[in-house]
């Protein structure tokens, strides 16, 4: 017996940090997805793990640690009781910035959902997943977790007393093209976490004024995505990616894709993720657009990533 299971890629069009601290964030997941296999072998409880992912170089080496918390506290959620061998494919490259640990997290508790015929509803596997990017990221918002369990378009909102998080579908009038760029470096979330937490203690007026500024945006934003304004999503993600340069969650490799996006005519672009590394997100409705600004990007040394989101 095999169970298997699967997780979706994410990018956060707006709000990566902010909804750490309960200000709401706009997820979604693309069809690129992270499968996990797992079957019980011979030992005790614990597990072996394969992992055939397509990767940044590097990132699996940086992020073995992570990985290490992230799966075994899943493992410790659901009860697991035998020891399993896991296997992760998929045609999700694994990268800072796409929600490869959420994706992972989600792909394996649905996996041990299925070999063991728990009968967990999306709810119950994004609880597990969320225990397992907990333990690999410290204090992770919740966000990534979600997009990979539902997929599609999110309003999402952390409960910081702990209750539940408000989740929200949005609908969104008909899919639209994207480029993700990828800068190469990979960063840790919870150094970068925790880096955003020391400017807030630090200045907390700074922080409540980036605050205010982006709860505009983000309204904004939502509108935007109802009317399928995506000229002004455009605007509002440029806005919110110079919120992220002032809380210096950017980087070199970042802003110098992002200029490269505009450059070509992308209606908007971003860093996308943990940041200081990993992804930048570019708008860039129609095929034609699309191709333009991925040969923008590459032209610049960056490897890309074409999909849809919606």
């Amino acid at each position: 017996m095999t169970g298997t299971g699967k997780g979706y890629g994410k990018t956060i069009l707006l709000g990566e940090h902010f909804v750490v601290y309960g200000l709401e964030g706009i997820p979604c997941a693309f069809k690129q997805i992270t499968t996990a296999e797992v079957k019980k072998v011979p030992g005790e409880k614990g597990y072996t793990l394969i992992d055939n992912r397509p990767a940044t170089p590097g990132y699996k080496e940086e992020k073995t640690g992570e990985y290490t918390a992230l799966i075994s506290r899943v493992l410790e959620y659901m009860q697991v009781k035998d020891k399993l061998q896991i296997t992760l494919s998929g045609d999700l490259y694994a990268a800072s910035g796409v929600g490869a640990s959420a994706s992972c997290a989600v792909a394996v508790a649905r996996a041990i959902n299925d070999e063991y015929k728990l009968g967990w509803d999306d709810a119950k596997i994004n609880k597990a997943a969320y225990e397992g990017e907990t333990a690999g990221s410290g204090t992770p918002s919740g966000i990534d977790n979600t997009a990979a369990t539902y997929g599609g378009f999110l309003l999402f909102k952390k409960n910081l007393t702990g209750g539940e998080n408000k989740i929200e579908v949005l609908n969104m009038k008909q899919p639209v093209e994207i480029v993700l760029g990828n800068s190469g470096k990979t960063a840790l979330t919870k150094e970068v976490v925790g880096d955003v937490k020391k400017i807030k203690e630090a200045d907390p007026k700074k922080m409540e004024k980036i605050f205010a500024e982006y709860e505009k945006v983000e309204y904004e934003a939502v509108k935007a995505i109802k009317d399928y304004d995506l000229k002004k999503l455009g605007k509002l993600m440029d806005d919110n990616h110079k919120l992220l340069q002032e809380i210096t969650v950017s980087c070199k490799e970042l802003d110098e894709m992002v200029a490269a996006a505009k450059s070509a005519g992308a209606f908007g672009a971003k860093l996308t993720g943990t940041g200081r590394g990993g992804m930048m997100i570019a708008l860039t409705p129609g095929k034609d657009l699309q191709e333009k600004v991925a040969q923008a990007i590459k032209a610049k040394g960056y490897a890309v990533t074409k999909t849809l989101v919606g």
